[in-house]
């Protein structure tokens, strides 16, 4: 089976995911929740990779 990649906009749209999820944590004035969110998309990141 061939693995697909993906097209321009695709990764466009994925990047501006990860963009608005780091925002999102840098942006948080409490430091626990801050943790939480940069662990939550790190996880996500692993996922992806996996997959």
């Amino acid at each position: 089976m061939q693995d697909m990649g993906m097209t321009d906009k695709q990764f466009n749209g994925f990047v501006r995911f990860l963009l608005d999820a780091l925002t999102d944590a840098i942006e948080e004035p409490e430091s626990e929740k801050k943790d939480e969110k940069l662990s939550k998309i790190a996880d996500n990141l692993q996922k992806t990779l996996e997959d």
